[in-house]
């Protein structure tokens, strides 16, 4: 029965199309187009020039021992063999970008939430609060890292300072390989703050007859949190969770500085993928090379988002 109304508004939608395009249009709705056109100009211009049209080089160039200099000679698929069975940097550089990703995404996106719950209270001064935790997300980025490399010094760092006044001994952070990622991600859990922002604008159009109904059924906080709450915020986790992947996919300016020139850090546990293809672009002058990795870049984060979309109605509730 359901497939058979399908179809019937499939027919419908069709025989409407149809419809639009025998249909004449008057000068005014001539009019009223051309200036919809001239208003769209800027986002099709900026679109064509600055993502389309960049985006096909890339991929005809993916194809090509392309180094700048040179003109681009076609090699077929050989940096892409290459990239899988000569280069190991590239599975470095791929793993590290991963397990930046596997951590970053879901405990960002938890720190988001729950401060967001506890900033959505009427209380005195809550406004200074929010303002406070926001701060750090409007913060300029080379500073911030130039701020955190000296935060995180294993001498004379705050965080270390503060370990041993209750008796322990820091860790070297940036300088010992398996803690450099782990001091990125705590580093990124500062500035929650613009997540932040979104869950509590969402949070505060809550019905709140929703909790007033709760209560007389005795549900506590913990059950109104995850029966009331976190269905409510789901859209907004969603949407978080996909663009906080695609972001943390594309890591670079964060290695870059807090490494001294993209160096990748002790033992290359720095090395994140968008920094290995820069330097295979800018140092190197692989440029088809790097273009190849862009190719297989979009196609991790395009199956990534894919999947988020497919996996979102089990649980995004509307």
């Amino acid at each position: 029965m359901k497939a058979v109304e399908e179809q019937s508004q499939f027919k419908k939608a069709v025989s409407e199309v149809r419809q639009l395009r025998k249909k004449k249009w008057s000068p005014s709705q001539k009019k009223e187009a051309m200036w919809g056109l001239l208003f769209v100009s800027p986002f099709i211009i900026g679109f064509l020039g600055f993502m389309f049209l960049p985006m096909m080089f890339s991929f005809i160039g993916s194809f090509t021992n392309y180094n700048i200099t040179s003109r681009m000679d076609f090699i077929g698929l050989t940096n892409f063999r290459r990239m899988f069975t000569q280069d190991e940097l590239f599975t470095t550089s791929l793993y590290n970008t991963a397990y930046y990703v596997i951590f970053n995404v879901p405990l960002t996106a938890i720190g988001s939430v729950f401060l967001a719950v506890l900033l959505n209270r009427q209380i005195r001064g809550i406004r200074l609060f929010r303002t406070i935790f926001y701060l750090p997300a409007v913060l300029s980025g080379v500073a911030v890292y130039v701020l955190w490399m000296q935060l995180l010094s294993p001498s004379t760092g705050l965080i270390n300072t503060i370990l041993s006044w209750v008796g322990i001994s820091g860790p070297s952070w940036l300088f010992d390989p398996q803690w450099t990622k782990p001091a990125l991600i705590i580093m990124r859990l500062w500035s929650v703050g613009g997540a932040m922002l979104l869950y509590l604008a969402t949070l505060q159009n809550v019905p709140k007859q929703l909790y007033e109904s709760a209560e007389v059924d005795g549900a506590g906080f913990t059950r109104q949190f995850f029966h009331i709450t976190l269905p409510m915020i789901t859209p907004i986790i969603f949407y978080d969770v996909v663009t906080s992947t695609i972001g943390a996919f594309q890591i670079f300016q964060e290695a870059y500085v807090m490494t001294e020139g993209g160096t990748g850090g002790p033992a290359n546990s720095l090395l994140f993928y968008n920094l290995h293809m820069w330097n295979q672009a800018f140092v190197a002058y692989n440029m088809g090379y790097a273009m190849a990795m862009s190719m297989i870049l979009f196609l991790i984060v395009l199956t990534l988002t894919f999947i988020n979309l497919k996996l979102a109605p089990r649980w995004v509730h509307y």
